[in-house]
């Protein structure tokens, strides 16, 4: 949790309350259904909240904007950005109902309004979003067939909108037919090892294409 504050010093008292919760919900949680497992859940902030927070070390998401989360399992990088991004809408998805029920938990329990959570495939889910975001659910090519012609047209962002997608390992090969990608390595932004090999990869996808 206080890496979580020395990365992001401009948090409120209410975000930074709302970060400090996420420990005991996600146990609390975890204890009925579990949805991370037994070891990552003592590394909590680390792998999976920091981790998150590695998009928004990318990507400051404006106020309006809308970002969908494909398959975000229970909450995951959804519900800490949409703490770091009150003004901006979330709409976390995912085809497992009992990770959208914690999904829905935890935002209920941190009061967070912008947040709209719901069992659902990618390929359904109607309108479109300034960003799409998701953690290593699929390699990158079936997951842009997924959410093809879900991107906004209009540009609001220093970032072409696109995808936001946060993967570790050797991704040359993954990524080789895509033209409009690129990498951040998150090694250069935090210093645990877990994320000596995390990245977030953006890629810019054209309006209905």
């Amino acid at each position: 949790m206080q890496e979580i504050i020395n990365q992001f010093p401009n948090l409120t008292e209410t975000q930074i309350e709302q970060f400090t919760k996420l420990e005991s919900l996600y146990k609390d949680w975890n204890a009925k259904i579990n949805v991370i497992s037994r070891k990552d859940i003592d590394a909590l902030y680390t792998k999976h909240v920091l981790h998150s927070l590695g998009i928004a070390k990318v990507m400051e998401f404006k106020a309006g904007a809308s970002v969908l989360d494909v398959g975000t399992g229970g909450g995951f990088p959804g519900i800490p950005l949409a703490i770091l991004y009150p003004e901006t809408n979330f709409y976390l998805i995912d085809v497992i109902a009992k990770k959208i029920k914690v999904v829905q938990g935890v935002a209920d329990a941190l009061g967070l309004t912008n947040v709209k959570a719901e069992q659902k495939r990618a390929e359904k889910v109607e309108g479109d979003f300034d960003f799409i975001v998701s953690r290593a659910v699929t390699n990158m090519s079936d997951f842009v067939k997924w959410v093809r012609g879900k991107i906004k047209k209009e540009q609001k962002h220093e970032l072409p909108n696109g995808i936001l997608y946060l993967k570790g390992g050797d991704l040359t090969e993954e990524l080789q037919v895509f033209q409009k990608v690129t990498l951040y390595n998150l090694s250069d932004y935090f210093t645990d090892e877990f994320f000596e090999t995390k990245k977030v990869v953006h890629l810019a996808m054209k309006y209905k294409a």
